[in-house]
């Protein structure tokens, strides 16, 4: 794919993503964050692979900033000790990120990927009672 092509296609996401953003309740973004990051992590498993470095940094830059999304979404005054540990589970994740950043590893992006799906499927799997009662 040329690179005009390659832009193309990345417009294309970036609309459909934030059209998916603006219908999306509180529930669906989280999920959204989620899918986010694994599909980045997945890019700079692949730049690391190919040792592309500039696209494996910009990947995990953009992975550790979408678990600050995560992070800057819990609700630390009603989460009580849910929100604490995934707090400290959602940095330990970045700390992580950085390992495979310096050290060009895949370990680290494939733990990190593997406690993101974790984490994923537990909030898929909240029974749609408790997301109307925090929704509304």
């Amino acid at each position: 794919m040329n690179a005009f092509a390659n832009r193309a296609m990345n417009q294309y996401k970036q609309v459909g993503t934030r059209a998916k953003a603006d219908v999306a309740d509180p529930h669906q973004l989280i999920v959204m964050l989620f899918d986010g990051a694994l599909e980045r992590i997945a890019i700079a498993k692949g730049a690391v692979e190919r040792k592309n470095g500039v696209e494996k940094g910009q990947k995990i830059s953009s992975t550790i900033a979408i678990i600050d999304g995560l992070i800057a979404s819990l609700d630390k005054d009603n989460g009580g000790e849910i929100a604490e540990n995934l707090e400290a589970l959602y940095y330990y994740m970045q700390r992580r990120l950085l390992v495979a950043n310096v050290e060009n590893s895949l370990e680290p992006l494939e733990e990190v990927a593997s406690l993101l799906k974790d984490v994923r499927s537990a909030w898929i799997d909240i029974p749609m009672e408790q997301r109307l009662a925090a929704n509304g």
